[in-house]
């Protein structure tokens, strides 16, 4: 019984429980199996990244208060954040990787750098 390739249809020659013809086949054969949650995971990345890149934009400025909207404008993604640190009373801190924020009662937001995590860069 001839073998064929799972990616291109060609002949398998060599061990009997070959799947693939080459390297390349069983690299795109794979490639478009894992494609759909490799972009799930390439696009959340990204939009961690980009709130990042904002926070420490605006923390490297010296800012350590900015209004919501600004924020917002600036293109910031309140929905993707990598963990939340409680306080001891009671304050919720939203951080992008070391860089964080909270919320104020004024519609403004206290931006705060987690120093415990600048010491791994």
């Amino acid at each position: 019984m001839e073998r064929k390739c799972l990616d291109c249809g060609d002949t398998i020659r060599g061990r009997t429980d070959k799947k693939f013809c080459s390297d390349q086949c069983r690299n795109n054969y794979n490639n478009r199996l894992n494609r759909d949650s490799n972009n799930f995971v390439r696009n959340v990345h990204g939009l961690l990244r980009k709130n990042r890149r904002i926070l420490a934009d605006l923390h490297d400025e010296g800012k350590c208060r900015i209004h919501k909207d600004a924020l917002f404008a600036l293109g910031y993604n309140f929905s993707f954040f990598t963990h939340v640190i409680e306080t001891s009373n009671g304050v919720k801190f939203h951080y992008c990787f070391e860089y964080g924020f909270r919320e104020m009662d004024d519609n403004f937001i206290e931006l705060k750098l987690n120093e415990q995590y600048v010491d791994y860069q």
